[in-house]
């Protein structure tokens, strides 16, 4: 974007801007938009929304709203609804633009009838019969081929983005008779030197679920093949897909603490933190992958305590998560690739992958189910999630064929405070209806104490601060359970309205805190909250 875009560039209000003669609007404000290492000029409005603004690098740049993530200084504009002055964002200003953007390639794998393997890239724009005529052009004729999607046999006028719409999925090419003069022999692998991947144990008395054993042998198992891991475009972090043995597959989400946001291997390019805050207030740098582990451990099944039942999926069905520690050069270092060795392994969460048909961000929530969007919401008020937004709720189908709802990218829960929370769901109309009695039953057997021990257990050791989120959040729940709350009037209690105005149960601790002596103690503060709680909740009911 040139000077001469950002003077044209449209302006509702305020009177024109001129770089050289230097004189513009009182409400016109010149910021610097940086993104993929270049920055740009840009003209908004003191007034501007962060939705607006983000409507104005639409316009002006085309990069599409729903994909773009604005931060300043070390934390994201992550409520649309606020003003940009309300972020402290001034004349002079850096706005980091990180973007989220959509494959156009799809891996395509070609099986001969003698079982081998040939995989390269088209577009997911085209057709079947332009798949099959591009296969014609460089290796067999049309009449060789037989395009098969998940044993289906497929028209040669599907686009294959339709085929694939989950972006993971694997077209598959039979071929009617051996062409083995098409397919080159890959010799064995040798992965002694190259990568590592292995479970940090923090404590030695504690076994690791066969689930997660599991994971992490078919991740191993696809290194070992050589399938690197593959670098997501989504998110502000470093996120790595690891595949299988056979390459077509994905196994599960690496995310290494030192490519977080702000981290000093972040591939985003994000400024470093200065003081260790995280892009969400509450959250420190390089606690993410922690964090995702402890939403594993505390998504509690129904049948009771994650530490107690053997079920895989809990309540809210959270992937199942491990920490890792993982070497490959594919990884991002600072110092270089060729400067790396197995001594520079990153430690960071690992995730299972889970087959889905997209996120929320994709479909209208009109077609969730009251009882998927339900658990979601017990799992984010409960955790006091400071990042739920549609983008990171996947969608898939039971085994029954109704949508479920996947809960991904929690290094923002179990903050120190409750100043960023933020959930997308509660604007959809399932959270205005209350909870069944079976989720008033698992609300009703959440104990934060056993919680907090159970994630002391597993290595962390939890800072007071997030300790006492957790006590007063899983409070909040039962008490609006108890009061027939809806999840709407719940989690409306959590988070704020706007960026500077506090949330009702910031304004709780607030009320606790000034009815108690400085040196009270902990369990005294709490009763304090608890008392504020009723009052406000009663308030509410009538």
């Amino acid at each position: 974007m040139s000077v001469a875009d950002v003077a044209i560039s449209p302006i509702q209000r305020g009177s024109w801007f001129s770089l050289s003669n230097h004189y513009y609007s009182v409400e016109s404000v010149l910021v610097f938009l940086s993104v993929s290492g270049s920055t740009m000029p840009m003209l908004i409005l003191e007034s501007d929304s962060i939705a607006e603004v983000k409507l104005r690098i639409q316009t002006c740049n085309g990069f599409r709203v729903r994909r773009q993530k604005l931060v300043f200084s070390g934390r994201e504009l992550a409520r649309n609804a606020s003003r940009v002055k309300d972020y402290g964002v001034t004349c002079g200003s850096v706005l980091h633009l990180v973007l989220k953007l959509c494959d156009t390639l799809l891996v395509t794998v070609m099986i001969t009838s003698c079982g081998k393997v040939f995989k390269f890239h088209v577009d997911r724009s085209r057709n079947v019969g332009y798949l099959k005529k591009r296969i014609s052009k460089e290796f067999l004729d049309v009449d060789d081929q037989e395009i098969l999607f998940r044993g289906e046999k497929l028209d040669d006028n599907r686009i294959i983005d339709g085929i694939c719409k989950d972006g993971n999925s694997v077209i598959h090419l039979l071929v009617k008779k051996s062409v083995p003069a098409l397919v080159e022999d890959v010799p064995p692998h040798d992965s002694s030197k190259d990568f590592v991947l292995e479970p940090v144990v923090f404590n030695p008395a504690l076994k690791l679920p066969k689930v997660l054993e599991d994971m992490i042998d078919r991740t191993v198992d696809g290194l070992e093949k050589g399938n690197a891991p593959v670098r997501s475009a989504e998110g502000t972090g470093g996120t790595y897909l690891m595949q299988d043995s056979s390459g077509l597959n994905y196994v599960s989400v690496f995310k290494p603490m030192d490519e977080e946001p702000m981290a000093v291997n972040n591939p985003q390019k994000l400024p470093l933190s200065l003081d260790g805050q995280g892009l969400k207030r509450g959250t420190r740098v390089g606690e993410g992958a922690t964090r995702e582990v402890a939403a594993y451990l505390l998504d509690h099944p129904k049948s009771g305590p994650r530490s107690l039942s053997k079920e895989v999926m809990g309540f809210a069905g959270v992937p199942p998560t491990a920490m890792v520690r993982s070497f490959h050069k594919v990884y991002n270092y600072t110092k270089g690739v060729s400067n790396c060795t197995t001594e520079d392994a990153k430690v960071g969460s690992l995730q299972m992958f889970m087959k889905n048909n997209g996120s929320c961000e994709d479909i209208g929530p009109g077609a969730f189910p009251v009882e998927e969007v339900h658990k979601i919401s017990v799992f984010d008020i409960r955790m006091a999630n400071a990042d739920r937004h549609a983008g990171n709720i996947l969608t898939g189908k039971g085994e029954d064929g109704k949508t479920v709802l996947i809960p991904i990218d929690h290094g923002y829960c179990l903050p120190e405070n409750f100043e960023d929370c933020t959930f997308e769901w509660l604007y959809w109309p399932q959270a205005k209806v209350p909870f069944s009695l079976d989720t008033f039953d698992y609300i009703n057997s959440l104990d934060s104490e056993q919680d907090i021990a159970l994630l002391r257990l597993h290595g962390w050791d939890v800072p007071e601060a997030v300790s006492r989120t957790l006590r007063i959040s899983t409070m909040l729940l039962k008490k609006g359970v108890e009061r027939n709350l809806t999840p709407y009037q719940i989690g409306s209690i959590m988070c704020r309205e706007t960026v500077n105005k506090d949330s009702a149960i910031e304004e709780i601790m607030r009320e606790a805190h000034n009815s108690v002596l400085p040196a009270s103690s902990e369990a005294t503060f709490l009763e304090a909250v608890s008392v504020a709680m009723d009052h406000r909740l009663d308030k509410l009911t009538k």
